[in-house]
């Protein structure tokens, strides 16, 4: 928190009486040097007409710092009153003397448009703020409404799958019907799978974060991943870090997302490739680099591969992504991901070294290009 400075104890003469004293003070001394003059030069005591200009003169300045008073104080008294008052977050108020023809005048209207703009921002922003959390309300009414849906779908759905599969078991080797159940235990599977997603994002578990060690939690997402490629010529190569403490971390879910992550660069892969996974320290920061040789994110869906539902695979359910950004937000980290149209794409998984809940971090997904 910035310290307020404050002023220095004591009492501060104002601007009209450093202007009064110096003024005064050259005056007596004109004065007593005048007299001094009028004694030496032994000047006739009828010549007064320089005594009487002298005192024109004292009367001249006090009346020209009288209209500077008038002039200049009273409207720096004013906007010292209302700059107060708008720093108490009254926006309604304006100074009165801005409809005056001078410079203090334009500065007068100046302060008045510029806090007619800052009543105008607040009441913008405040709209904005009400229009976000309207949408935040509808969508978490919708979030409980579509978990519900899911759940109650699960169940029929297991039910189904079940009939299939005794279908499979019971019609005649010579039926033509046997050649769909393939085809739709797949597409239970997949509706289980989005199902089950779905779920997870509305209803996530809470870590269960104790120290561990990272390097094992990525090597076994790893030795998953590979199980998916035994038969494809895509490389998974895996660089620990053997000098990273024990961080914080829920294991099963941080092994979900790198798992997550492996399999999108897996499937970003067409024909031959690689993906490298590296582990590293950064300041108070243990760093899970992923980098493959796919086809690479497309420019414009970069802003929007972290949002529920977006994908740009036909067999993806879009909720990938914004679990694994909701698991590593969870754990006070952050995702980064940069990417080139044909030149793959690369994950960063930021986690803190230290306890989460001791040291509150940036948790944002940031998108670099």
């Amino acid at each position: 928190m910035r310290e307020t400075q404050r002023p220095p104890k004591g009492t501060s003469l104002g601007w009209q009486w450093k202007a009064i004293i110096p003024i005064v003070g050259v005056l007596l001394l004109g004065l007593i040097a005048f007299q001094a003059i009028v004694v030496a030069l032994e000047i006739p005591s009828g010549h007064w007409i320089l005594v009487v200009a002298a005192a024109g003169a004292v009367v001249i300045c006090f009346v020209t710092l009288t209209v500077l008073l008038i002039l200049i104080e009273r409207p720096l008294a004013e906007l010292k009153k209302t700059i107060g008052r708008v720093r108490a977050g009254d926006l309604s108020a304006r100074v009165t003397f801005a409809g005056r023809n001078d410079d203090v005048g334009q500065l007068g209207r100046q302060f008045n448009e510029m806090i007619q703009q800052l009543a105008e921002n607040r009441a913008e922003i405040e709209r904005l703020h009400q229009g976000e959390m309207a949408r935040a309300e509808h969508l978490a009414t919708l979030g409980e409404l579509a978990a519900g849906l899911a759940h109650e779908i699960r169940n029929p759905l297991a039910g189904i799958a079940g009939v299939v599969e005794v279908m499979g078991r019971e019609l005649p080797k010579e039926s033509s019907s046997r050649a769909v159940l393939p085809e739709v235990q797949i597409e239970i599977h997949h509706i289980q799978a989005i199902l089950n997603d779905l779920l997870a994002y509305a209803r996530p578990r809470p870590p269960e974060i104790h120290p561990a060690d990272v390097n094992a939690t990525v090597e076994q997402a790893v030795f998953l991943a590979r199980q998916q490629v035994r038969t494809k010529p895509i490389e998974i190569i895996l660089v620990p870090e053997k000098k990273l403490p024990r961080i914080w971390h829920d294991p099963v879910q941080i092994q979900q997302v790198i798992l997550n992550l492996l399999l999108n660069g897996i499937q970003a892969i067409q024909n031959q490739g690689k993906i490298e996974v590296v582990l590293r320290q950064e300041g108070e920061y243990s760093v899970i680099r992923i980098t493959d040789t796919g086809k690479g994110i497309p420019r414009e869906s970069l802003s929007r591969i972290f949002k529920p539902f977006f994908t740009t695979r036909k067999e993806g359910t879009g909720l990938g992504l914004p679990l694994a950004k909701g698991i590593v937000e969870s754990h006070k980290g952050k995702i980064e991901v940069t990417s080139e149209p044909g030149q793959g794409a690369q994950f960063e998984v930021w986690l803190p070294m230290l306890r989460p809940d001791s040291q509150p971090v940036n948790s944002e997904a940031r998108v670099i290009n």
